[in-house]
């Protein structure tokens, strides 16, 4: 009997027109999305395309969560039932962190987990990340992008302010790319101590740019010393 009152129960949230996925064309949509900015709506209703005009009781939500995750720009996503016809789809988007440089000469954006994301129109202040590669395996993405955000976090929010490039690419010896004072310059930090190197930097910036104002490079990874590279 119980059984029997399951199947009873299950036909009639199949069958029931009350609880139909419908769409725009329907008169009324009954998809409804939240948090997407940058990622695309028509791709994420297109994720749903097969569920409409049957009950939102046959969705397997955990595939189509999985589905959205592989969009652009979405991070996490939560799928939802709301009886009696309603599927409500929360998106949780990447937030990026750097401009990246494809060796095809377009510019994406990377986000802290390593992900390239395509730019937006919306404007973004982020310094140019060196050294990272499309075909790079996604952790190892990860991996360079939490050096720069380390280093960055070191040398503090002024610096972050014009520092127009990171370079990660060789691990032993970080570098960033800046005008200071009015010239371009490259600075080697090597792999720790950024934040003392800097201000060693800073501290000494006057001298330097008089002994030397066509310097361009300066190592800053011997402690007592800053050099120029040529």
């Amino acid at each position: 009997g119980t059984l029997m009152a399951y199947q009873r129960a299950e036909r009639f949230l199949i069958q029931d027109e009350r609880f139909t996925l419908l769409s725009s064309e329907d008169g009324e949509r009954t998809l409804t999305v939240t948090g997407a900015t940058h990622a695309s709506l028509h791709a994420i209703e297109q994720v749903f395309d097969g569920d409409v005009g049957r009950s939102i009781y046959l969705v397997p939500l955990s595939d189509r969560r999985n589905e959205l995750r592989a969009i652009d720009w979405i991070q996490d996503v939560s799928v939802a039932r709301i009886w009696p016809n309603r599927i409500a789809v929360r998106v949780k988007e990447r937030v990026p962190v750097a401009f990246v440089t494809l060796p095809n000469g377009t510019v994406w954006m990377i986000d802290g987990d390593g992900v390239l994301l395509p730019q937006v129109s919306e404007h973004y202040k982020l310094p140019v990340l060196a050294g990272v590669k499309a075909s790079d395996p996604i952790q190892q993405r990860k991996t360079r992008v939490h050096r720069m955000q380390h280093l960055l976090e070191e040398l503090g929010p002024d610096a972050n302010k014009v520092i127009s490039e990171v370079d990660v690419a060789d691990a032993d010896n970080l570098q960033i790319a800046q005008v200071y004072a009015g010239r371009a310059i490259r600075l080697m930090l090597g792999d720790r101590q950024f934040g003392e190197r800097y201000k060693n930097f800073t501290a000494h910036f006057a001298e330097i740019d008089q002994k030397l104002p066509d310097a361009r490079t300066l190592d800053l990874r011997i402690e007592d010393r800053i050099t120029v590279v040529e």
